[in-house]
């Protein structure tokens, strides 16, 4: 039973209730009519890739008009459909 319920906090605590892995990047280029954005990056920890640049698709929650090339960002990233996906993504602080 005690192995269980470790493992019940195991899962619980690095999915639904995790904190989001936050990522610097800069804004390369942005296709609002492919819901993609091109960001150069810092290292992506949560999913062991390293800093780079690359397109990535964008979440539908993510309405990229406020957005500029060139503007610092932050964003988050998770996997959808065997693609990254940006899921959020707001104006360095």
């Amino acid at each position: 039973m005690k192995h269980r319920l470790w493992a019940l906090g195991l899962t619980c605590t690095t999915s639904a209730w995790a904190v989001p892995d936050w990522t610097q990047a800069r804004i390369v280029k942005i296709e609002p009519e492919r819901a993609r954005v091109t960001l150069y990056h810092q290292p992506i920890k949560s999913i062991g890739m390293a800093a780079m640049t690359m397109p990535f698709k964008v979440a539908e929650t993510v309405k990229l008009a406020p957005f500029k090339v060139g503007q610092k960002v932050r964003f988050t990233v998770t996997e959808m459909n065997g693609h990254l996906v940006v899921d959020q993504m707001e104006p360095a602080k």
